[in-house]
This record gives C-alpha cells, sequence and structure tokens, in this order.
C-alpha cells in the first residue's frame, strides 16, 4: 500500500488505517489509496473481515479543501475518487467496520456511513459540518444518514452543521456501539463476530425503515426551514442541506445521490461557498508574519496584570483567567474594584445559568483573579494590558507610571481602539516591549484580537503575542499603528455613510435593517448604541484637527451627545430602549429631517441598495488605502478583522473578498460616481483604480516589497 494507508493483519481480520496527518483529510489520493487496500484485502482468503481507522488523534476531518477550487472546474463525466472509495467499500461482500475515534466530519463521516457496521470511542464526534463552508454534503450523506436516524434528524444535523457526541449518535442509530476497551481491539473482535455470523454485510443505502412517513417528515422539514431560514439569515447552504435530505424519501437512493451532487456542485459554485472558504484558509493565513519564524524568541508569559475594572478591562480578565493565566487587576479605588469583580462574577453567573459552567469552573476562575489599588502589584506580571478611558494623557500616564513598576522583559500592551501606540510607547523607557492588544467588547467572548505593532515593537513581542492570541482562544490579526488601525480607521467612513444617508432621506430603522438583510450581524446605529455615541464622540475629540477642511460631517450624532443619548447605557441613542429592546423613536427622525433642512440638504427616498453601496464601498475603499499603505499585511487579514470583530457575514467573505466577488471595475466605477456627486472623500484609493484597470483582485494582489 502507499503510505497514505497501512494495512496490519490481526489474524484474519485485517485493520486499514489512513495515514494523512494531521486529521485524515480525504485527498483524492487517499481515496484512491483506501479504496484499493479495501479491496486487495477483501480478495484474499485468509482475510475474513475489514476494519478501518483513522491514524493519529482522529479517524477523518473530511474532504481535502485545497482541492475544492479544482473540483469546481471539473465536468460531470470526470471520476470522483471519493463516491467511488464509498461506494466500493460499502459494495464489499465482507463486514467492513469503521472505528472512529476523534472526529468523523464531512467525508470522514461518510466513509463511515458507506461501512457496513460503526464502532467509536465514547469521546469521538461525528458531523457534516459542510454548511459551514456554503456547501452541503457532496458523498451521499444526505441519502445515507436518514436511513440510520430519520429524514427530520439527518436533515437537522446536515443544516446546522453541528457535531454529534458518540453516545447520541448511538441512540440515534448512526453508530452501531461505544468501544468498552481499546477501539481497535474491540473492532476486531466484532469483526470476528460478524464474520462468523456469516450474514450479508449490512449495506446503509439499502435500508428504508427508518425514512419514515411522508407526511410527517413534511410537517418537520418546514418548521426546520423555518428556524434555518430565522437562524442563518440569507444563507443559502442550510436551506439546500434540507432540500437534499428531503429527496432520500421521495427518490431512490441512486437518484437520490445524483440530485444530492447537482446541489453539492451549484453550491461549491455560488458566491457564499467562495466567501466562506476564503474565511476558512484566512483565519490560519493571518497567523503567518513576514520575519517570524518558529525560531524567533518568545517571552514566557506565565501571569498577568490589567489596568481597569470596567466592562473592557474586566472581559480581558476573564479571559486571562479563561486561559488558566493569573491575573491581576488594577483600579482607582477599593470601591471602584469590587464593583469590577462583582461584575465579572455576575458574568459568570450567567454562563452557569446557561449551563456552559458549573459553579466549580466559576471558582475555580475567579481564584485566578485577584484585585489592587497599587502599582506595585503588578511588578511580577509578565504582560500587563491597559484597559482605560480613550484618552492618550491618561493612557501616557499610565504608562509612565508602568515603567516605573514593570519588571524587565515584560510586556506592556494597550487596549486602545484608535489611538497611536507609538505615542503610548514614547511614555517608557521601553518601546520594544510595547504593543498594542485591541480586544472587542465583550472581550472574553469576541473572537478578535487585533495586535497592533509600533515602529519600535521588538519582534520578540510580536511573536509572543500572536501566540498568546491562540492561548486566549483568539484570532490575532498583526496591523499597523495608525488612527483606529484597521478596524475602527475603516469603520469611521462606514459609519459616516451610514449617518450621511439618513440626512438625506432614509430612517435609522431602514438603514439597520438593510445591512442585517445584507448579513450583518448588527445595524450601524444599532451598533453605536451597544458601543455608546460618547466613545465616538470622544474619539472624533482626539482627531478632529486632522479632518480635512471642506470635509462634510456628520450632523445628528454629535447632537444626540450634546442630548445625553449615548445609547443603551442611557436608554436613549439613536433608538429609544426598554431594556435591550431597541424602538424606532420619533423624536430622533424629527431631529434628522430638522438638522438636514437646516444644513440645505435635500432629502429624497433612498434605496436599501444604495445604502449597502455607500457603507460598503466606502469601507473597501478605505480597506484599500490601508493595504496599498502597509498597516494590513494583506487583504485576507482585513476580512478576517470585519468577519470576527464586527460581525460582516462570513457568507460574505469579509469587505475585500466581496468586492472581489463584485467585481473591482464596478465597484471602482460606484466610487468615482459617489466622488463625483458627493464629494472628494470618496476619492478612489490608488491601488482599488490599479486593480480595476487591471482586471484583478484584491486577494490576487502582493505587495511589491514586504518591508512589515
Amino acid at each position: 500500500m502507499t503510505s497514505l494507508v497501512q494495512v496490519d493483519h490481526q489474524d484474519d481480520v485485517a485493520v486499514v488505517t489512513l495515514n494523512h496527518p494531521p486529521v485524515n483529510a480525504l485527498s483524492q489520493d487517499l481515496c484512491r489509496a483506501l479504496l484499493a487496500a479495501v479491496r486487495t484485502e477483501a480478495a484474499k482468503d485468509t482475510v475474513r473481515a475489514i476494519v478501518i481507522t483513522g491514524g493519529g488523534s482522529t479517524f477523518s476531518g473530511g474532504a481535502d479543501i485545497s482541492e475544492f477550487g479544482a473540483l469546481r472546474e471539473r465536468g460531470p463525466g470526470d471520476e470522483f475518487p471519493m463516491h467511488d472509495m464509498i461506494n466500493g467499500i460499502e459494495a464489499c461482500d465482507k463486514p467492513v467496520i469503521a472505528a472512529i475515534h476523534g472526529n468523523a466530519l464531512g467525508g470522514g463521516l461518510e466513509t463511515a456511513l458507506g461501512c457496513h457496521y460503526r464502532i467509536a470511542t465514547p469521546t469521538a464526534r461525528i458531523g457534516l459540518p459542510e454548511v459551514k463552508l456554503g456547501l452541503i454534503p457532496g458523498a451521499m450523506g444526505t441519502q445515507r444518514l436518514p436511513r440510520l436516524c430519520g429524514i427530520p434528524k439527518a436533515a437537522e444535523i446536515a443544516a446546522s452543521g453541528t457535531m454529534i457526541p458518540a453516545a447520541e449518535a448511538v441512540e440515534l442509530g448512526i453508530i452501531d456501539r461505544l468501544a468498552e476497551g481499546d477501539l481497535v481491539a474491540d473492532a476486531v473482535q466484532w469483526a470476528r463476530e460478524l464474520a462468523d455470523a456469516g450474514e450479508p454485510p449490512r449495506r446503509t443505502s439499502e435500508l428504508t425503515d427508518r425514512l419514515g412517513d411522508p407526511d410527517a417528515n413534511a410537517a418537520a422539514l418546514e418548521e426546520l426551514r423555518k428556524n434555518v431560514a430565522r437562524k442563518a439569515r440569507g444563507q443559502e447552504s442550510p436551506l439546500r442541506c434540507i432540500e437534499a435530505v428531503e429527496a432520500a424519501g421521495t427518490m431512490s437512493f441512486e437518484d437520490g445521490s445524483k440530485n444530492e451532487f447537482r446541489i453539492f456542485g451549484e453550491c461549491l459554485a455560488s458566491t457564499q461557498s467562495q466567501g466562506l472558504i476564503h474565511a476558512f484558509f484566512g483565519e490560519r493565513t493571518v497567523g503567518k508574519i513576514p520575519g517570524i519564524t518558529k525560531e524567533t524568541p518568545r517571552r514566557e508569559i506565565r501571569s498577568a496584570a490589567v489596568i481597569g475594572a470596567g466592562t473592557m478591562g474586566g472581559g480581558i480578565a476573564m479571559t486571562y483567567a479563561n486561559a488558566g493565566i493569573p491575573v491581576v487587576i488594577k483600579e482607582v479605588s477599593q470601591d471602584v474594584l469590587e464593583k469590577g469583580l462583582d461584575r465579572i462574577r455576575q458574568n459568570y453567573d450567567v454562563s452557569v445559568k446557561r449551563g456552559k459552567m458549573t459553579p466549580e469552573d466559576v471558582d475555580q476562575r475567579m481564584a485566578l483573579i485577584t484585585g489592587t489599588t497599587d502599582y506595585s502589584d503588578l511588578a511580577d506580571a509578565d504582560i500587563i494590558v491597559e484597559a482605560a478611558f480613550e484618552g492618550m494623557d491618561l493612557k501616557k500616564q499610565i504608562f509612565s507610571e508602568l515603567d516605573a513598576v514593570a519588571k524587565p522583559g515584560a510586556i506592556l500592551a494597550t487596549n486602545t481602539s484608535t489611538l497611536d501606540v507609538d505615542a503610548i510607547a514614547s511614555a517608557t523607557k521601553r518601546p520594544e516591549s510595547v504593543i498594542g492588544h485591541h480586544f472587542f467588547s465583550p472581550a472574553n467572548v469576541m473572537k478578535l484580537l487585533e495586535i497592533v505593532r509600533g515602529e519600535k515593537t521588538g519582534q520578540d513581542v510580536i511573536a509572543t503575542s500572536m501566540d498568546l492570541a491562540k492561548r486566549l482562544r483568539k484570532i490575532g490579526v498583526l496591523v499597523g499603528n495608525c488612527f483606529g488601525f484597521v478596524g475602527n480607521r475603516m469603520f469611521w467612513p462606514f459609519q459616516r455613510e451610514a449617518q450621511f444617508v439618513l440626512e438625506e432621506g432614509a430612517s435609522v430603522e431602514q438603514v439597520d435593517k438593510a445591512h442585517t438583510d445584507f448579513g450583518m450581524a448588527m445595524g450601524p446605529h444599532a451598533v453605536s448604541d451597544l458601543s455608546g455615541i460618547d466613545v465616538f464622540w470622544r474619539i472624533n475629540e482626539e482627531i478632529k484637527d486632522t479632518i480635512p477642511e471642506g470635509m462634510r460631517q456628520p450632523l445628528v450624532a454629535p447632537k444626540l451627545y450634546e442630548m445625553g443619548r449615548y445609547g443603551q447605557k442611557t436608554g436613549a441613542g439613536w433608538y429609544r430602549y426598554e431594556g435591550r429592546r431597541p424602538i424606532p423613536d420619533p423624536e430622533v427622525e424629527a431631529l434628522i429631517e430638522s438638522l438636514a433642512t437646516e444644513a440645505g440638504i435635500e432629502r429624497r427616498k433612498i434605496s436599501d441598495e444604495e445604502i449597502i453601496e455607500r457603507t460598503m464601498y466606502a469601507l473597501v475603499n478605505e480597506g484599500a488605502l490601508i493595504l496599498e499603505e502597509g498597516i494590513a499585511l494583506r487583504s485576507v487579514d482585513i476580512d478576517i478583522v470585519y468577519l470576527y470583530g464586527y460581525g460582516f457575514p462570513a457568507w460574505r467573505g469579509g469587505p475585500m473578498k466581496y468586492a472581489d466577488m463584485v467585481g473591482l471595475k464596478k465597484v471602482y466605477d460606484r466610487i468615482c460616481h459617489y466622488r463625483d456627486t458627493q464629494g472628494f472623500w470618496w476619492e478612489p484609493a490608488p491601488l482599488l483604480k490599479e486593480l480595476a484597470e487591471n482586471g484583478s483582485t484584491f486577494s490576487e494582489w502582493e505587495r511589491p516589497t514586504q518591508n512589515n
């Protein structure tokens, strides 16, 4: 056999082991090798049964996603090795058992379904997560799975992409039994028993008992469709999963499989799948930093400290405690400190009520968090994260204090969301140890960590920060130092246009709904109310002297600030609030109209299409400037920032991938239109102009010289 498959014999049972680390991804070569091994062993008189298992820590994580691009280009008459492999295993005339440990996901589960029987370790999990890549299962999973667990449950599993624990899979009939001892030994013993019984192999494709009643299935699937449409707003593949599974009850196995593969091909060709696959690989790409290797020195992080016990500081402290790292929180007074610690305890208690943690878990986390009002108590921390209010003078004062007490080699990180990291570092005698760690609120929940390199930040500090992000279960994206870095710098023109369309005739509710219909987690004005209009005002005060003369500025947000309407925290902002429920406020609509009339702005009916075009293309144009300036290493880094920090729909790939899929020529032409009709602030980024004229994309562009 090839190196991708290993075969061992335990007397009359052949054990075929997948050998494609780290997750035994089912490449075309592996599929061919596995089928050849099974056929070879089945032809031997000395072999009475076959066990298929995975080498390393898992059975199989599924198809090799890197081959999807080539698959997209293939014709209907081409060979599909995974189909041939699974059907070939099922056709074997000797018992074939899948011995599952770790995960059997996607094509890995479909391979197990093609086996005649399945045994798993108690800790194993199964699932069909293709929907998370904008796809449906494409190797007959939508036809075999319902023959084991019924059509409604199979549709739910495929449409959700969730992983099922082995014990539950046994109850559902997907797995036949759990291993009581060594997995392979138990599987071999069972295989021998099956061979002794002399019964014909049980082929999943031939089972019909669990397909159920058509009317009951139709009712259950209709309810599932409603739930899926609500939860996966705008995403197509979950509904296509249900469509494919439903066919198992109305078509033959062969016709249902052909129908599945047709739908799979349509999904694979869709922009949604392209966006999700782009995001999948992008999450891995952002960790690759030019000049940072395994050999780059790291600083050891065994303890941490946080300045500030407010919402952000408390969330950061929780993040460290959740990772098992002891953390000290410093506040200005004992009263403020105790309120912050109480808030942390309350947040953990919410997790207990939701069943995500136990009281014992909370006690363990809280034991890792201690408080102080004395800077000297931070002297032993390996990293200190400042999470104070967004003001340069305050942050400089804090870093000056930290410089005096922090031990040599400690990393000094600022959680600033917009301010100059180099200016903050200038308050210390160790700028090489200063870096930006921009967490997103709530810090203990949001996955993004914007890591901001200063001009003098050491390579070891950057490398340590990227590694630390993984320990904290965050996605770290390295960015350059400028106002707002990547995320908030782009968010400013996005918010600008969201407010301009209000002045020109759209309503607050219309603008926000247009964005949630587009797929955003929240509309721009709901986001502003959540973050705090006062926060945006303070940031604007920091940069107001840098705004070009003659540049149009939003009229309404400053007025809301003057009125004390800061958002959710005051019960009123762009919306009124009952608890956290936003309610459109006629007073705000009247204010918008009044200010627009006073400014001589002609109001008109504005379409949802124009709203999205203006906000998204403003986002993209700023992103192109950021990319060209080297603030972001790659366009995919910008996309990951927006996917994980700003609620951009993953199935659109991120703002830069979205622009690529729309077509940069169209984006460029519309930006030119807005420059001519709105003002100079719409001037197209030179890089966007270059790529549009060359028929290229952001994804294809590479920086001429990597000087980051």
